[in-house]
């Protein structure tokens, strides 16, 4: 193992929860405004995760009066306190980007997991 491993391996995050596409997720993130800082929590469904170790991330996407909003979050940055999973889906494909083509109901349609 090399040095840049060692210093890798001290930045990832110990305690994140599994998950993975197709799961309806509550991302609690981390928000400083002025002096203070608070916890906002960003609800929606996971269409893709990529990368590996430290530079893993996540694509959470969710529909906001009627407009279909997309947020990227690295999995082991400081600034998300935790990912809670919210409900389990059952999905066959590694990426869902054909949600976004979809409108209403039907944009965040995923089988549940049993």
């Amino acid at each position: 193992m090399n040095i840049i491993d060692k210093i890798e391996q001290e930045q990832l995050k110990q305690d994140v929860t599994p998950f993975n596409v197709g799961d309806t997720v509550k991302v609690h993130c981390r928000v400083v405004e002025g002096g203070k800082e608070r916890i906002q929590i960003f609800e929606g469904l996971v269409i893709a995760r990529s990368g590996s170790s430290v530079n893993a991330s996540l694509t959470v996407r969710k529909i906001s009066y009627g407009e279909g909003v997309e947020r990227v979050f690295p999995v082991h940055t400081p600034r998300i306190a935790k990912i809670e999973v919210v409900n389990r889906g059952k999905v066959r494909r590694a990426k869902l980007h054909y949600l976004r083509g979809r409108v209403g109901k039907r944009a965040l349609l995923v089988k549940s997991a049993k």
